[in-house]
């Protein structure tokens, strides 16, 4: 089944193959889900069958909507089909951008709706196509974890957690 994501070609928002849109990094759309406990995040190992970054830890769920889906309904989307997870209430917090190699030649240059939920008792059923495992991990513990063992999680996590760390959890986490 072909993909197709919003991307811009040309400075216009077009649809393109999302294959396509990260061998020739070509900047798009994304979402990145944050599932918190309090000062604690859910975090999700990707599956080892994922053509790009298999097998690190990234944030709880992120992906990119298909052409003409908002940012919410793919962000609701996607936790239902990687962790069967639904009913949550997301916050749209910020819209970050970043480009970073992923592996395999390929590049993710992304502009990010970022959302978060508190969802202290969620429960999941995770996909094992999509996703590995998860764990609950503090965010202080999460982002000296990134620092020392920095090829255990993907670039955007890694972004996330060292450049926008305030801008995504802000009030969220206690300093």
């Amino acid at each position: 089944m072909t993909i197709m994501i919003p991307a811009w070609v040309d400075g216009t928002l077009t649809p393109v193959e999302k294959l396509e849109a990260h061998v020739k990094g070509l900047r798009h759309k994304a979402i990145s889900v944050f599932v918190m406990d309090g000062d604690h995040l859910l975090i999700q190992k990707r599956a080892a069958g994922k053509y790009h970054t298999p097998g690190l830890w990234a944030n709880t769920c992120c992906t990119h909507p298909e052409w003409n889906e908002s940012g919410m309904d793919c962000a609701q989307r996607r936790l239902k089909e990687e962790l069967g997870i639904t009913g949550l209430t997301l916050d749209q917090r910020e819209t970050l951008e970043y480009r970073a190699p992923v592996g395999g030649g390929m590049i993710e240059h992304e502009v990010v709706e970022v959302f978060v939920a508190n969802a202290p008792d969620v429960t999941w059923d995770l996909n094992p196509d999509e996703v590995e495992a998860v764990r609950w991990v503090h965010t202080d513990a999460l982002t000296a974890d990134i620092a020392r063992n920095p090829d255990q999680f993907t670039a955007w996590l890694r972004i996330y957690m060292t450049e926008h760390k305030e801008r995504i959890f802000g009030d969220l986490i206690r300093a």
